[in-house]
C-alpha cells in the first residue's frame, strides 16, 4: 500500500500475491511436502516486514526484515550460522556470529551501498526495546545485493526510517515475492529477479520440523527449472550475456540445531542455488545465514552451563534435503513473481516470460 506524503510502499505479509507460484501451475521442485504458506513464515514464530521504495524514474530498492521469533532478540539469542558460497559482498554481521554461533538482531537485507544505514537502524531499534537499556555493543546482521543497474544505487535513497517500518510492520502469514522489499531493483539470470520464499515440513516420523528459506535472487548462471534449461532454450546466460551479481539466503528451522549442524545445513541451501543453474561467479555475493527458532541462549544467565538438546548428526540429513528443495523453489518462486521494471537511466529489465516456460516444462513432463 502507498503511503500517502512518504512516497514509498510498505508490503506487509499479509498482502496477497500478485500472479499465480510455481506450484500452482503444476510445478513440483523436489520430493517433500512445503508448509501451509510455502513461505519462510511457515516456521512457526517468524515475521517477515518489506519496505519497497519506488520513486520517480531511478529509485528503485528496499528492505527485508526477517525476525525469527517474538522476544527480544538480543537477550534471547538464537543459534546461528552463517556461509559463503562466493565472498563478494559485504555482509555485515559475519565475523561474531562465526565465533559465537548466535544471532542478536532480526536479519535484514537491502542494496549494497545501504548497508550502513540499515546497520544504524538495528542498532537503534534493538537499543530502544525494553530490557536493552544497559546494551552497549550490538552485533547488527545485514546482507545485500547490488541492485545498481536499476537503481540509484549511489543515491543511498535507503533511510533509517525506512528499516524501522519493515521491522515494527513485520507480520507472519504470507510473503510477498518479487518487485518487492530488498528484491525492488535486483535481476536473476538475466530477469527481474527479487524476493523469493518458500519452506518444506517433514513427516512426523522425521521429527514433523519445518524449513523455511527466503531469497533476494540478484545473480547469474545458466538458468534451470526442474532440470530442464531454460536459460539456454531462451538464449539468455552467463558468459553469451554479461551476467552477474549476488543472492542472499535466509534459512529458518524449528528444528533443535546447533551452529555446527546449522552451518551444514546452509552450506546445502546453497546446493538449492546450484540446481537453479547459479555458478557463484567472481563478482557475486552468495550468502547463507541458518538459523535456528527451537530454542534461545539468554544474553544473561546465572548458570555457566547452556543445556539445550539438540539433534544428533545422524538425524539432520532430511533437514538438508529440505533446505535444497526450499531454496530451490524460493528462487523459482522470486522469478514467477516479479514483472518487468524499467529504473535508472532508462534500464529495463524483462520478466522470466512464463508462457515459454510451461511449455518446456509441459513438454519435458515436468507439470503434474
Amino acid at each position: 500500500m502507498l503511503l500517502s506524503g512518504i512516497g514509498y510502499l510498505v508490503s506487509t505479509g499479509l498482502l496477497a500475491q500478485p500472479v499465480k507460484r510455481p506450484r500452482a501451475y503444476g510445478i513440483h521442485l523436489g520430493v517433500l511436502p512445503p508448509g501451509p504458506l510455502n513461505a519462510i513464515t511457515d516456521v512457526p514464530g517468524v515475521r517477515v516486514g518489506q519496505v519497497t521504495i519506488q520513486e520517480g524514474k531511478a529509485i528503485r530498492t528496499g528492505v527485508t526484515a526477517i525476525i525469527p521469533h517474538a522476544k527480544n532478540q538480543f537477550q534471547q539469542k538464537s543459534p546461528a550460522a552463517i556461509y559463503i558460497g562466493n565472498g563478494f559482498g559485504k555482509l555485515m554481521g559475519y565475523s561474531q556470529v562465526e565465533e559465537l554461533g548466535t544471532l542478536e538482531t532480526p536479519i535484514v537485507l537491502t542494496n549494497t551501498l545501504s548497508v550502513p544505514t540499515v546497520a544504524d537502524a538495528l542498532i537503534d531499534y534493538t537499543l530502544r526495546q525494553p530490557g536493552n537499556e544497559q546494551v552497549r555493543s550490538v552485533n547488527a546482521l545485514v546482507g545485500e545485493t547490488n541492485d545498481g543497474f536499476l537503481n540509484d544505487i549511489r543515491g543511498r535513497h535507503v533511510t533509517k526510517q525506512h528499516v524501522l517500518d519493515a521491522l515494527e510492520q513485520a507480520q507472519s502469514g504470507p510473503v510477498r515475492e518479487g518487485n518487492v522489499g530488498a528484491g525492488t531493483g535486483t535481476v536473476c539470470f538475466g530477469f527481474k529477479g527479487g524476493i523469493g520464499t518458500s519452506s518444506r515440513k517433514l513427516p512426523a516420523s522425521l521429527g514433523g520440523y519445518t524449513v523455511g528459506v527466503l531469497v533476494q535472487t540478484n545473480f547469474g548462471g545458466v538458468l534451470q527449472i526442474a532440470g530442464v534449461p531454460i536459460g539456454e532454450k531462451l538464449g539468455q546466460y552467463a558468459y553469451r550475456d554479461k551476467l552477474d551479481g549476488s543472492c542472499m539466503m535466509v534459512v529458518l528451522t524449528d528444528a533443535p540445531l546447533d551452529a555446527r549442524n546449522l552451518k551444514r545445513l546452509a552450506k546445502r541451501a546453497f546446493m538449492g542455488l546450484a540446481k537453479t543453474g547459479g555458478i557463484a561467479s567472481n563478482g557475486s555475493g552468495d550468502y547463507v545465514v541458518a538459523v535456528s527458532t527451537a530454542y534461545q541462549l539468554p544474553h544473561e544467565t546465572r548458570s555457566s552451563f547452556d543445556e539445550n538438546k539438540v539433534l544428533r548428526n545422524d538425524d539432520v540429513s532430511s533437514l538438508f534435503m529440505a533446505a535444497i528443495e526450499a531454496t530451490e523453489e524460493a528462487i523459482v518462486n522470486s522469478l514467477f513473481a516479479a514483472d518487468t521494471m524499467t529504473g535508472d537511466q532508462g534500464h529495463t529489465v524483462e520478466k522470466l516470460p512464463v508462457d515459454k516456460v510451461l511449455n518446456w516444462l509441459k513438454q519435458a513432463g515436468q507439470i503434474r
